[in-house]
Order: structure tokens, then sequence, then C-alpha cells
């Protein structure tokens, strides 16, 4: 892909001495000659040479790209793929740009860079995607964290946090517990004090009585309501497990009668449930 490609600029590996001798100008100097190169640029009637000029404006501001990735470092995405998408907005911003406005090229290039690498953790890493503001928050924290860690020596709190960023407390404390929402917590986490357990073994399992709590809440007001003799019956078929001659002995009938006793019972119970 070629340098001036807007979507993924590349950086020609071999580049002229022209280009090697203005990554080293100092930034007065830089911006000086970004300006003319930008207005060489825009005056320019030959597409090639107007590409060739726009590339060393964007080898020119490579720094600038790297510096402002190096920000977003440690927040789960590689460095290597956060400079990458600086690069992106970098040449969105030379492309972009029109001298003719007077404003200087950095201040329109460094919010198009930094745009372009937040719409990058907005639009690609997050495994589960919270609310906006809890992205825009969670940004702000990793920020505030950082420096306070510095400041204090230990680990801020929620509490210390929110009055840095001058926030609510709730909304801070929200946005750290959506952190795993960004880098996943894996399964084979070792966890405890001694990390003898791993996070996927606190996970509970499925209860297999969960899936007939429902039809016990519905039975049980429908079994009250049954005649003694009847709630007998069902409690000695289906509770202690008793066979129909067993039970038709402790009653003084035929098994017979146990059996079109319970073929009554349960199609009362039915109609019921149905009701």
């Amino acid at each position: 892909m070629t340098a001036h490609s807007i979507d993924a600029p590349v950086v020609p590996a071999q580049a002229n001495p022209r280009r090697r001798s203005a990554c080293r100008v100092g930034s007065a100097a830089r911006d000086e000659s970004a300006a003319r190169l930008l207005c060489e640029a825009a005056r320019c009637d030959s597409e090639a040479e107007r590409r060739e000029l726009l590339d060393e404006v964007v080898v020119l501001h490579l720094d600038v790209a790297r510096s402002i990735a190096s920000r977003y470092r440690g927040r789960g995405e590689p460095i290597e793929d956060l400079e990458q998408v600086a690069c992106v907005g970098l040449s969105k911003a030379v492309h972009g740009f029109e001298p003719d406005y007077g404003k200087s090229f950095l201040s329109y290039a460094v919010p198009t860079i930094s745009g372009e690498v937040k719409k990058h953790f907005r639009d690609c890493s997050w495994a589960v995607r919270p609310p906006r503001r809890i992205q825009d928050m969670q940004g702000r924290i990793a920020a505030a964290a950082s420096e306070l860690h510095q400041e204090l020596a230990h680990s801020p709190t929620a509490t210390q946090i929110a009055s840095s960023l001058d926030a609510p407390i709730d909304d801070v404390t929200e946005a750290l517990a959506s952190n795993g929402c960004f880098t996943p917590a894996s399964l084979d986490h070792p966890v405890g004090a001694e990390g003898s357990s791993s996070l996927g073994d606190l996970l509970g399992c499925d209860d297999p009585d969960m899936t007939r709590m429902e039809t016990h809440v519905a039975l049980a007001p429908v079994i009250r309501a049954l005649p003694e003799r009847d709630r007998l019956i069902l409690n000695l078929r289906f509770f202690h497990d008793q066979t129909q001659t067993t039970i038709a002995d402790q009653l003084g009938v035929t098994q017979m009668q146990v059996s079109r006793l319970l073929a009554g019972i349960l199609q009362r119970v039915r109609r019921q449930l149905e009701a």
C-alpha cells in the first residue's frame, strides 16, 4: 500500500535524503517546513509531485503520531497497532488539511490523530460494549489512576479517583466495575491468596432443581387443597416411592383401587394446573 493511502499509511522503507533530514529538524523548523510543503502541495498541478510533498509531511510528523499513540499504552492494545492507527490519523490530517484557513497544521493534526486512536478503541477493542459514557469515563480513569498512583505511592480508591476527576462517585464505580468489558479475565486466571484456584473454579453450574422450581410452586397450593387421603396416597407413591401394592395394604384396599385412585387424583391435579 502506498504512503499516500488514507486507510493505512506506510512510510517508505527507503526514504530519500530529503525526508531523512526532515525527521531530524526541530519543532519550529518542522512547523515551518510543514507549512511550506502543504502550501506547495495545494498549488501543485502534478498529482505525483503532490503526493511526494504530502508524504514528506507525513514523515515529518511521525514522532507526533508515535507520541500520541504512547499515551494509550497499557490499555490492552499492542503499541505497534496503536502507532499504526495513529499514522492513519496523521495521513487523514495531512490529506484533509486546508492551508488557506491560516491555522497551523499541528492544531489540526493532533485532535485528528487522537480521534482516530479513540475511535479504534471504541470500534475494535471492546469484548462487550458498554455505554459510550462508560467508555469515556474509563479512559479518564486510566489516565488519572496512573498519576494518582505515583503521587500516593499506592493504588487510588474510587473516591480518590472521583475527586481527582471531579466526577460523581457512582459514575466512577460503574466504570471500574465494567473493566472486564474491555479485557475479560481468563477463566484460567489464578485467584485466592496463593493462587491455588482459577476463576473458572468459582463459577457456579446449572442446578437441575431450578428447572423444577416453577412446577413445585404451582403444585403446592393444588396439593394442599386435596382431601387428606389423596394427599397421603401421593406422598406414599411419589415421595416415599412405595408401590401400589404396599399403599393398598396400608389403606386396606386392593392394588387396582389404588391405581384408579391415583389416576383420578392426577387428573384432578392436572386440570387444576391447566386452569
